[in-house]
């Protein structure tokens, strides 16, 4: 190859320098009698070692420019290359689908070792959209999508957080070991929680200990449901995770707390895990006094055992900290390889038959226990609640001042089937739809799912949707069975809840994450009344039923700071914001 800066033709530059150069009289001079001509005079010793500094000097110039170039030109052939992910088009706002999300959650790492977001993010199949023509209005209306007005996730975190990072990752001397309790989804938000105080505290995080679950006996490990390895590349950058606690710290005395009060801040748990208390003002929360003796204790044995995180941290954190909560929730808590396989598999056999519908019917035995609430199937099963709650009464978590219609109509029961049947036709769902039922087995078995069959009669279950004996070996293992779920109902093209919950809040906000996919949250306060009224016709119903849900169908919607909304089930503005085009 050769260099611009060398040529054939030499420059006028170079034959000054040699002509300079008593070099020069031996290329160019004739030859001269040795004895005619004096070589070793002091004038041209002089003028041949200047001449040979300077020929040096431009050789070493020549050198130098040379390199750059050639630097300058690989660098340029590599950053237009194909393969650069700075050269893959923008999409616009109005190409934003979830057909599309992993062409648009695009990063500029080319390290192999460095997590991709855009790669970690579950995305649903594809909604179908309704593009035959003898097809009603109501039907159309059902089936179609929100419009997601150009948001989009962005977890772009700031420099301070980044700087901060590269400390935090590194932490070896003080760990946070959290036991998460409860089903799937309460454990999903007690993990999410676990990260985000582990980053507050500076403290590497030990995978999570799932507790046995009481009520289903499930004795699943974090590494049975969820991918372990998944979960530490993606936070290795906000939070150190270990598989488990180093020898250095195995004999340490633990710390355990598990008496953590509600809506606790990063202030307060800075101040109550490594600050002394300095004003009055923060000793009126309660044990400030046993927290400082704990903050003392983290830090001399490098050791807390967190135990009952449900709902205990602030809603209301900082920009960095709801992004963080996000990027747990929505990419680092991927399900473990068998269990995304089978789930991957059932979605798509609901899917390849056309759009479907997802119902989370809390159905289950243990629900009606804990609301408080009436099956609807009759004397004979009410009484069997009856008797379960009365020697349980710990298991009642509705408010015990309020009698069964009272809890119904301030929509703390769980619609049955026979409601949730009346109220997807009402909204326009055709009789021929696909409905796959998500949950635990429903009390009463198909009694209780007889009125919705009786309009649906395409209902489908998990059960019946696998082959070959696919769940066998999730038997008596409702955390997986209940991930097989999420699953499924996250490619559905419309998902509708009976009751608020952990996988409601979960799903509306992943189905947001993902494109703003349909999402109908029943307003049983609003609607209830309307079911027991006999006195309005089905017409009527309807044009109600509709009005009421307008406005509750998966459409962006704010958090707003309010104390009651989680960002995980509204992701807007923390985790999406409008025209960016970079979004990680």
């Amino acid at each position: 190859m050769k260099s611009s800066f060398i040529t054939e033709n030499p420059s006028p530059f170079i034959h000054y320098l040699l002509s300079l150069s008593p070099l020069a009289s031996l290329v160019n001079s004739p030859k001269k009698s040795p004895r005619n001509h004096k070589l070793c005079t002091p004038q041209n010793l002089s003028l041949f070692f200047l001449s040979l500094i300077l020929s040096f000097t431009f050789l070493g110039f020549s050198i130098l420019s040379f390199l750059l170039v050639s630097q300058a030109s690989s660098s340029s052939c590599h950053l237009s290359s194909p393969s650069s992910p700075f050269s893959s088009p923008s999409l616009k706002s109005s190409e934003y689908s979830p057909i599309n999300l992993v062409s648009l959650l695009s990063t500029t790492s080319d390290d192999e070792d460095e997590p991709k977001l855009s790669n970690s993010v579950m995305v649903p199949l594809p909604a179908h959209g309704v593009v035959r023509n003898n097809v009603s209005e109501e039907e159309r209306e059902f089936w179609e999508q929100p419009d997601g007005l150009g948001y989009k996730p962005c977890l772009d975190f700031s420099i301070g957080y980044r700087k901060a990072s590269l400390k935090i990752s590194k932490e070896k001397r003080r760990f946070l070991v959290v036991v998460a309790s409860g089903g799937l989804n309460q454990q999903r938000n007690q993990i999410v929680d676990a990260v985000v105080i582990a980053r507050i505290l500076g403290a590497a995080l030990v995978v999570p200990v799932l507790q046995v679950n009481l009520i289903w006996g499930d004795e699943s490990e974090f590494s049975d449901i969820f991918d372990v390895k998944h979960f530490k590349r993606t936070l290795q950058a906000d939070v150190r995770v270990v598989s488990s606690l180093p020898s250095t710290h195995l004999m340490s005395r633990q710390t355990i707390e598990n008496k953590i009060p509600y809506d606790v801040s990063p202030l307060w748990i800075r101040n109550r895990f490594f600050r002394q208390v300095r004003n009055s003002l923060l000793m009126d929360i309660p044990s400030a006094a046993f927290y400082h003796d704990l903050a003392a204790k983290l830090n001399k044995e490098g050791v807390l055992v967190l135990k009952g995180l449900d709902s205990k941290l602030s809603k209301n954190l900082p920009y960095d900290l709801q992004k963080l909560r996000c990027k747990v929730a929505f990419h680092a808590l991927r399900y473990a390889a068998p269990i995304r396989e089978l789930g991957n598999r059932l979605a798509r056999r609901m899917w390849i038959e056309g759009p479907f519908i997802a119902l989370h019917l809390r159905l289950e035995k243990d629900v009606w226990v804990r609301t408080g609430c009436l099956t609807g199937l009759g004397t004979e099963h009410d009484d069997i609640i009856t008797k379960v709650r009365e020697s349980q009464p710990e298991y009642l978590t509705g408010r015990l001042n309020m009698t069964y219609t009272q809890r119904r109509l301030a929509g703390l029961c769980p619609l049955n089937a026979l409601e949730m049947a009346r109220l997807l036709k009402a909204l326009g769902a055709p009789g021929s739809a696909r409905v796959y039922v998500a949950g635990g087995e429903p009390f009463g078995r198909n009694k209780a799912l007889q009125p919705l069959v009786a309009e649906f009669p395409n209902v489908v279950t998990k059960e019946k949707l696998a082959q070959n004996g696919e769940l066998s070996q999730y038997i008596n293992k409702s955390s997986a069975l209940a991930a097989i779920d999420y699953i499924v109902s996250l490619s559905s093209d419309v998902f509708v809840p009976s009751h608020g919950g952990n996988m409601g809040r979960a799903m509306q906000g992943h189905r947001a994450y993902v494109g703003h996919r349909k999402y109908i949250k029943p307003n049983k306060r609003s609607m209830l009344p309307f079911f027991d009224d006999t006195s309005i016709s089905d017409a009527e119903f309807r044009s109600i039923m509709r009005k009421l849900h307008s406005k509750s169908q998966g459409q962006p919607e704010m958090r707003a700071n309010r104390r009651d909304r989680d960002v995980i089930a509204y992701p807007i503005p923390e985790c999406m914001c409008k025209h960016k085009t970079g979004i990680f």
